[in-house]
């Protein structure tokens, strides 16, 4: 059977849909497939996320960020100097005082107690920067700065930022928010070179972090924000005013947040700043450093290289009031002419006991790092009169001093000071504790002995050698002696003493020598009197 015929609508004539229609028609469809898209791509980021958590480890800190310096101290605790790669020194949150915790929150993080580590917000606007090429953006949490600084490398990359991400939820959700913050205020860098609150601390206001006040806690909080700008707040008007807006600034949300009583706030005044960079004086004091520097690594049985790194805290003998005051007035010497140059060495000890509180070694230790008066082997002269008759009487080591014609001032002051304490010899020392981490790991004994009969040392302790300028003013005694005579004096020694200090001084001259890197004695200039200078430096500092 044949099947009807069908008649086809011509092409032309057909009725066409309006796109209009057609999209309203489809739209339910394309958004379905549009949504399975997104829920897809969001399904395989949250997966791509839960493995990456999963396989990113928290990375162990740096070595730089482990390791410490050694600072040392002088015998009241003032900040000495320090020794190591990385001005740096940990010291648990106890010991950090509330307010300086909550300083540094409001200026960095002021959600930091409550965050999970990381700033949506602030991670948004580092990949808008890092994608059109814009200026690198900041505002990480604490968490993310601390990963950043000791964790991660420093690179500036979208990878790098994921993974600072990754890393921050993980640090948060693994350590407490303590932890977090501890180890953020000991590694996070604050200018001066020091790494870490404690080191700051010094640097900026020669305390120990547990005594900084409310305002200085806020000055070191304001200058984390751009610390090699701010590193010269004190010596910079400029860079001063911009930092005490910014100081201003915190306490203001210190106080508003409450961790700051209003009276606190108005009462906080802005803190003065150690000078920036270090003067003359400060310089100088790493010829105290070498020697105690020395004397704690042979006391622990380490190298000073370990030293340096281990992160221990080194008290020294020295006193930093009478060092100032003896560098004060030996520079104001004028010096040699003609190619003369004039040495002044100073060391003073305490008789019976032989701590050392001064030592003053050269006038520049980054043009002379030999140490005069702990090294230097200058001509005795005189100096040694008083003892002529005791050589067989003495007992050692004061008889090894009298036995040489060229004794170091540190070994002629130590052979003075016998006299002073009536005949007992203290070995000198530079060191009297060392701690790490907050526990003892040495504690110095005076070494005293007997070498002499006491009433024939106090006998020849007040009695004048031949050699001894008269000095009616001064009640202590003072002996002076020396090298050469008249104008041709080439050595000048002048030594005081009482209970307390025995204190030597002396005065010496070189020129070039013939060949390279070598010197020869040379006469002591007549101007000033080196005489008269000596002993001027001598009742100048037993005076102070």
């Amino acid at each position: 059977m044949t099947e009807p015929h069908r008649e086809r609508t011509p092409r032309h004539t057909r009725v066409h849909t309006p796109l209009r229609i057609r999209f309203r028609r489809t739209r339910g469809r394309r958004l379905r497939r549009l949504l399975y898209a997104f829920l897809a791509l969001l399904a395989t980021l949250c997966t791509a996320a839960v493995v990456a958590y999963q396989l990113t480890p928290i990375p162990k800190p740096h070595p730089e960020t482990v390791t410490q310096s050694t600072v040392f101290l002088d015998k009241g605790g003032a900040y000495l100097g320090r020794r190591g790669p990385v001005d740096r020194q940990d010291v648990p949150l106890s010991s950090i005082p509330r307010h300086v915790q909550e300083a540094v929150i409001a200026a960095e993080n002021r959600s930091f107690r409550t965050d999970n580590g990381i700033s949506p917000r602030a991670i948004g606007r580092a990949t808008l920067a890092a994608l059109t090429g814009g200026e690198p953006q900041g505002g990480s949490t604490i968490t993310q700065q601390y990963v950043k600084n000791a964790l991660l490398s420093p690179e500036r990359s979208l990878t790098r930022k994921a993974r600072e991400a990754i890393v921050a939820i993980k640090l948060d959700r693994t350590r407490s928010k303590d932890e977090i913050l501890e180890g953020y205020l000991n590694t996070v860098y604050f200018g001066r070179g020091a790494a870490g609150i404690q080191s700051a601390s010094r640097n900026y206001f020669g305390v120990d972090a547990k005594n900084l006040t409310i305002a200085q806690g806020a000055a070191l909080a304001s200058i984390v924000n751009i610390p090699s700008y701010y590193e010269k707040a004190g010596s910079d008007a400029k860079v001063t005013a911009k930092l005490a807006d910014r100081w201003e600034w915190v306490l203001d949300a210190m106080a508003a947040s409450g961790t700051i009583t209003a009276r606190q706030r108005t009462e906080a005044r802005f803190p003065a700043f150690r000078f920036y960079p270090p003067g003359e004086t400060e310089g100088q004091r790493q010829y105290l450093i070498d020697v105690a520097a020395k004397e704690a690594a042979d006391r622990l049985g380490i190298t000073e290289d370990q030293l340096a790194s281990g992160g221990y805290s080194v008290t020294t003998t020295f006193d930093l009031a009478l060092q100032d005051r003896a560098t004060q007035l030996v520079q104001d010497h004028p010096g040699g002419k003609d190619g003369v140059r004039v040495h002044t060495a100073v060391v003073g000890l305490v008789p019976g006991d032989g701590a050392v509180r001064l030592l003053y070694g050269g006038s520049d230790y980054a043009r002379q790092p030999f140490n005069d008066a702990v090294s230097g082997a200058v001509e005795a002269g005189t100096a040694l009169d008083p003892f002529v008759k005791m050589d067989r009487l003495a007992g050692e080591p004061l008889r090894a001093v009298l036995r040489t014609t060229a004794p170091t001032p540190l070994a002629l002051t130590s052979a003075y000071a016998t006299l002073a304490a009536g005949g007992e010899h203290a070995t000198p020392y530079t060191v009297t504790r060392i701690t790490r981490e907050g526990r003892t790991v040495y504690r110095a004994h005076p070494e005293v002995r007997r070498v002499l009969d006491e009433k024939a040392a106090l006998m020849m302790g007040t009695r004048p050698s031949p050699a001894t300028a008269a000095t009616p003013s001064v009640t202590k005694p003072l002996l002076t002696g020396g090298a050469g005579g008249g104008t041709t004096r080439r050595t000048v020694w002048t030594t005081a003493y009482d209970p307390d200090l025995t204190l030597t001084v002396a005065l010496f001259a070189d020129r070039p020598g013939p060949k390279k890197n070598t010197t020869t004695p040379a006469q002591l200039p007549n101007e000033p009197p080196p005489v008269e200078f000596a002993e001027g430096v001598a009742t100048g500092i037993m005076a102070h």
